[in-house]
Parts: C-alpha cells; structure tokens; sequence
C-alpha cells in the first residue's frame, strides 16, 4: 500500500529573463531596457579583459613595473611573504 502524498506542482512565478531555461544550454533573450547580467566566465568579460590586459602590454614597460613592485625592504619583503602563505592557505590549488 501506498502512503506518500501526491507531488504538488509550484506556482508559476516571475522569472529573470537571464535565467537559463531547464534542460537547456540556451538563455532566455535580454529584456529590452534592462542590462545584461554578466557574471564569472562571461564571453564579454573575457573579451574585455584580453583587450585591456594586451592594451596594457603595449603602452606599459612591464619590467619596470615588477621592479617596482618589489619589496622596498626586508620588513616588507616578510609581511609580502606572510600575505602570499595567507593566501595559499585558503587557496584549493597548489601550495
């Protein structure tokens, strides 16, 4: 015998038109007016950052900059290091 109740079905409620439809790859089209969401891994946000990253690297002396970037003093060099081994410690990568 039987005893578990009957599934209930949940009611319809307003959706986000970014909101990806279930069982698939695609998404529902942008609302005229609204802003697209971009999130992690977005395809403009990729974009954008390999733009500016090259941007970068063609108007910019990047030795200098790592020069410069370099600890001024062995103070600084240690509290570098001690925030590098923070970091790692939360990290899931490699350590």
């Amino acid at each position: 015998m039987n005893t578990s109740k009957p599934l209930q079905q949940q009611p319809a409620r307003d959706s986000d038109p970014q909101q990806q439809q279930a069982g698939s790859s695609d998404f529902q089209p942008k609302a005229p007016g609204r802003p697209q969401q971009m999130g992690e891994g977005s395809y403009e946000g990729t974009r954008d950052y390999n733009q500016r990253t090259a941007e970068y690297l063609k108007t910019h002396d990047v030795k200098k900059d790592g020069e410069a970037a370099k600890p001024q003093s062995e103070e600084e060099a240690r509290d570098m290091e001690q925030a590098e081994e923070e970091g790692k410690s939360h990290s899931k990568g490699e350590h």
